[in-house]
């Protein structure tokens, strides 16, 4: 309870009523001791000089035969002057010797010989000297004054007990008591209200104070007075409403970090000093392919890339690749918080997968290419050679048989350019698709007759089956012929001599579909994966001998894909292959619910 402020004003105030009161009544005791000391003291220095008294004093009467009761006769008649009332101030006579030979207690009385009466008996009967020193500390007052009378020395001893000084003493302090306790019960009842007043608006603070450190803005506090306090409760008010603010804005930026690392692509894993896990987000995990619990830690996970003391003491950064089954990382390690014993290392894991693949891709992209171009190239050198060293000695059928050949040669890298140059408007975007609505059944039909008479050379049985009420679709026309004739080009090419091939066609909700299903070589199970890349190729030596480049199936895709489209391989049994296209009746800009 003492330690509120409350009561620590109530105790400041109490003590202050207390120390001055104390200090008043010291000074007010004292300046009454004083007082009466330095009357005594005037009192008797007024007295004794005065010159009858001094020529009484020192001259004796004739005949008198007691020099010391005739002082004493003189001084009864200046009794009240002095204030000797024999009860409270004596008057006693001593002899040179220091016998007391008058005195109100009668004759065999002994006194204290105090330091005044001392001096006076040594030294005041030889200088003349009065013993009038004394202090406030004594319980007395008293003066030695020394006489020569007619020859003989006396002392005139006056000694008073300060009773009347400590009566009125004691009344004062009694006086001071009083004072001191109703100064007190005021003080106490004046310091409960002014605590009161200033404490109110403190506790107000507090509780506001506490609200704020659970998380409560709802309410200010009230402003109640003007002063220092009411500026600080107002300044308080304002802090509250800026720290709301603040609160708000870090909890917004925090939620989006949250989210940001949640759902970020990379991985971000964290590690204390020690190597255990402190911080992870789901992505770090996919890429690892282990969970990252209380479990997991820095050395089971890098340590056989960087050690941790390695990574924690580099300057700047550590960058490292780690394969993690058929995935490649790259890491990129630093330390935070570098010097402090909360630091630790930080690893940034990002997926290079796909940029690997890519890079194998282009490097067997452009070895393909060059490839391709080289074989006809090659083969139109050699046979334009030929044709220049045998100039006019070569049979004309021989010569036109050489000539059929570069011309194919030259037909067969026309169509890998074009293939080329398509695929890179594709990538470019800036093959636009020519929108117009078109009967999607009668397209397949255009499809079955102009194909008819190729398959018709390779023996093959050719059918066609088109569910009746074919809607009108939007899309490309010429490119979407493109991609039928595509598919069913390779049916006939890779389809042995003799062998089926079924063409159907029909619509499902807002789609329309064609599946082309033969009883060829068909293809892997291990290359399906890859049958729409750029160059790839199942059989790469019958490809080549059927006048394939390995671009028709990918320029079909790409076709497909900016049509919102699907082209996709059919599960079947037995040999052969089915293919299925799908596309929106509504264009490329439907999307389906």
């Amino acid at each position: 309870m003492l330690r509120s402020l409350h009561m620590k004003l109530v105790m400041i105030m109490v003590l202050l009523i207390l120390s001055l009161m104390m200090v008043v009544g010291a000074f007010l005791i004292n300046s009454v001791t004083a007082f009466y000391l330095n009357d005594f003291y005037s009192q008797m220095s007024d007295v004794f000089n005065d010159p009858l008294l001094a020529h009484d004093l020192t001259t004796p009467s004739e005949g008198e035969e007691d020099g010391a009761v005739q002082l004493s006769l003189v001084l009864d008649a200046y009794a009240g002057e002095l204030g000797v009332d024999n009860r409270n101030r004596k008057l006693y006579i001593l002899d040179g010797g220091g016998v007391c030979r008058v005195s109100p207690d009668g004759e065999n009385v002994r006194l204290e010989y105090t330091e005044n009466l001392v001096f006076a008996l040594n030294t005041g009967l030889e200088t003349g000297e009065s013993g009038d020193e004394s202090n406030l500390a004594l319980d007395y007052m008293d003066v030695a004054i020394p006489i020569n009378r007619g020859g003989e020395d006396y002392i005139i001893y006056i000694l008073d007990n300060k009773a009347t000084s400590n009566d009125l003493t004691d009344q004062m302090l009694v006086l001071i008591i009083e004072s001191l306790v109703f100064g007190l019960v005021t003080s106490i009842l004046l310091s409960f209200l002014l605590s009161k007043t200033m404490v109110t608006p403190i506790q107000s603070l507090t509780e506001g104070a506490m609200r704020v450190a659970k998380g409560d803005f709802s309410r200010k506090i009230e402003v109640a007075s003007q002063d220092e306090i009411g500026v600080l409760t107002d300044t308080f008010n304002d802090m509250a409403g800026q720290l709301q603010d603040t609160l708000r804005q870090v909890e917004n930026e925090r939620n989006k970090l949250d989210t940001l690392f949640l759902h970020m692509t990379d991985g971000v894993v964290a590690f204390s000093r020690s190597g255990r896990v402190i911080h992870s987000n789901p992505a770090a995990a996919r890429m690892l392919r282990r969970s990252l619990g209380p479990d997991a830690s820095y050395d089971a996970l890098f340590g056989e890339v960087a050690a941790l003391e390695q990574v924690l003491n580099v300057p700047d950064h550590l960058e490292w690749d780690l394969q993690v089954r058929d995935s490649y990382l790259q890491l990129l390690m630093a330390p935070f918080d570098r010097g402090r014993s909360g630091g630790g290392v930080l690893v940034v894991l990002h997926d290079v997968t796909e940029q690997r693949k890519n890079e194998e891709m282009r490097r067997e992209f452009v070895a393909n290419v060059s490839h391709e171009l080289r074989t006809p190239l090659t083969n139109i050198r050699s046979y334009a050679e030929t044709l220049t060293d045998n100039a006019g000695e070569m049979p004309p059928a021989m010569e036109k048989k050489f000539l059929g050949v570069i011309l194919n040669e030259s037909d067969r890298m026309t169509h890998i350019v074009q293939d080329l140059l398509t695929l890179s408007r594709f990538d470019s975007e800036r093959d636009e698709l020519k929108l117009a609505r078109f009967p999607f059944g009668e397209a397949v039909k255009d499809i079955y007759n102009a194909v008819y008479m190729d398959a018709q050379k390779h023996s093959h049985t050719l059918t066609l089956d088109i569910e009746p009420d074919m809607p009108d679709i939007l899309a490309d026309r010429e490119r979407v012929i493109q991609v039928m004739m595509n598919i069913v080009s390779n049916s006939i090419k890779y389809t042995p001599d003799g062998g089926h091939i079924d063409i159907y066609a029909g619509k499902r909700r807002e789609q329309v579909w064609m599946i082309v299903d033969d009883d060829g070589i068909g293809i892997p199970e291990e290359d399906r994966p890859r049958i729409f890349e750029r160059f790839y190729r199942v059989d790469k030596a019958r490809s080549r001998q059927s006048g394939g480049t390995g671009l028709g199936l990918s320029i079909a895709k790409e076709i497909v894909d900016r049509h919102r489209g699907r082209l996709t391989l059919l599960s079947k049994e037995g040999p052969g292959l089915a293919i299925r296209l799908e596309l929106n009746i509504e264009g490329p800009g439907y999307e389906k619910e």
